[in-house]
């Protein structure tokens, strides 16, 4: 007789961020759509305060980061969290693999975010292979890594950097923690130590798309075990394969969704700037009243996302004076504003899904960005892939009423802005072509997959 063969059963940890965690969910559904068991392990405080309406087909357990109650902003610092999670999760990862080990089917493989370097060590330990997701952009990657090894110096010295596979890089270029070296310790060796065991790992996969880097890529595939496996993000934006795949991994907010769509639904085709700056750094007070004055005074529609914590920094009477024109909102489901109709451009900070959905969707961008990674996306963005501008900040680092306006006038009204509307297009139809069937990502996968079963 046949041996039974098992299924391949992965578990996925994400680090406990929402931008870490819905690539990876998203991911998590094309292994299950490609016949492997998937379990999401998550902290038992982003647990607490996750939707799982789109987690039907995953298996959930849990570890502790050591603040059950309230995760890291239960912390006196991210230094202490990043301690306490280090030592509690190793703790606690190993005491649930070795209740999964007596499972009917127990795991063969661990996925981790790149940036929980010990889940590697804890599931080596186990037996298991060891997979490194990166859930930024492979450019940044390279520059972190470059960092890590001390082939960057830092402080900077240098008045511009030339890295394998990418283009020119002034310091202002380069990810915050390094031009502006000391800014947020805990991040800094967060990012850095992604490389501590690198070495050890048996696959590392990143969530880019290898069109959009393909240099970088190609350099960083000679010395790491490396494949690009994005967009990741819904089916129904990409190859429409998984049914009823609509929804971007699980939401920390209540979505407005009706009261947004219907809003946009009145709106001209391509007349709304759409602004938006994520769930983790909010804008200054000062920068905040220069954008709303911006968006106000291009005479354009607006939809703009405000955190309710940031609501008092808008200006006084402003929600009433623009209503005519713009809707602000505490949140609104992205995905749903940026594939309707309606949106003409994307005001935002460039945080790597931000900018992996603007080019799977093919909208333009306006860059503000703020801080980490967002700055190189940036760069990307406006000097390589020119499917959007940048909206230069002054020496205060802030970026004023008047260069939001002249950014949203180039974008709606002019020839440059026609062009960067057909780049815009160009990388859309690029991103769907790889994950198709048959595709770089979509057989990158299966490559995967198929390593999984053996």
């Amino acid at each position: 007789m046949e041996k039974e063969t098992k299924v391949p059963h992965c578990l996925i940890l994400p680090y406990p961020a929402q931008g870490h965690v819905n690539p990876m969910i998203q991911f998590s559904k094309r292994l299950i759509e490609k016949g492997v068991k998937v379990t999401l392990i998550t902290v038992t405080s982003l647990w607490k305060s996750l939707s799982t309406k789109n987690l039907t087909s995953i298996e959930v357990e849990s570890i502790s980061d050591g603040y059950d109650e309230g995760g890291l902003a239960a912390a006196k610092s991210l230094e202490d969290y990043k301690e306490t999670f280090w030592r509690v999760g190793t703790q606690t990862l190993i005491e649930l693999l070795q209740k999964l080990s007596t499972s009917e089917n127990p795991p063969n493989c661990i996925i981790f975010d790149a940036f929980l370097p010990w889940v590697l060590d804890v599931g080596k330990s186990f037996g298991l292979l060891g997979v490194s997701f990166f859930t930024q952009s492979c450019s940044v990657n390279s520059i972190y890594f470059h960092a890590h090894e001390k082939l960057i110096e830092l402080p900077l010295t240098q008045s511009e950097y030339l890295l394998p596979g990418l283009t020119k890089l002034a310091p202002g270029d380069l990810p915050s923690f390094l031009y502006k070296y000391g800014s947020y310790p805990g991040y800094f060796d967060i990012v850095l130590n992604q490389f501590s065991n690198i070495g050890k790992a048996d696959w590392i996969l990143a969530n880019t798309i290898y069109e959009l880097e393909p240099e970088v890529v190609d350099w960083l595939v000679k010395i790491w075990p490396l494949r690009t496996i994005g967009p990741s993000l819904p089916s129904m934006l990409l190859d429409k394969r998984l049914k009823d795949d609509k929804d971007y991994g699980v939401s920390l907010s209540d979505p407005n969704t009706e009261f947004c769509i219907k809003w946009l639904n009145d709106k001209p085709k391509g007349s709304v700037v759409y602004a938006s700056f994520g769930s983790m750094a909010g804008l200054s007070e000062e920068q905040t009243q220069e954008l709303a004055y911006g968006l106000k005074d291009s005479d354009t529609y607006f939809l703009w996302v405000v955190r309710e914590i940031d609501q008092s920094r808008l200006p006084k009477g402003f929600v009433e004076t623009s209503s005519k024109k713009g809707l602000i909102v505490t949140w609104c489901p992205q995905l749903e504003v940026l594939t309707h109709e309606a949106v003409g451009c994307f005001v935002t900070h460039c945080g790597w899904n931000s900018t992996l959905e603007a080019v799977s969707i093919g909208v333009p961008l306006i860059a503000m960005p703020l801080w980490t990674d967002q700055v190189t996306n940036a760069k990307l963005i406006a000097d390589v892939w020119k499917m959007g501008v940048r909206a230069v900040a002054d020496e205060k680092e802030i970026v004023r009423s008047e260069t939001i306006k002249n950014c949203i006038k180039e974008l709606i009204e002019t020839e440059k802005g026609c062009e960067i509307r057909k780049s815009a297009l160009k990388w859309k139809n690029l991103a769907k072509g790889s994950f198709d069937e048959g595709g770089r990502s979509d057989k990158n996968i299966d490559e995967f997959v198929e390593a999984l079963s053996q």
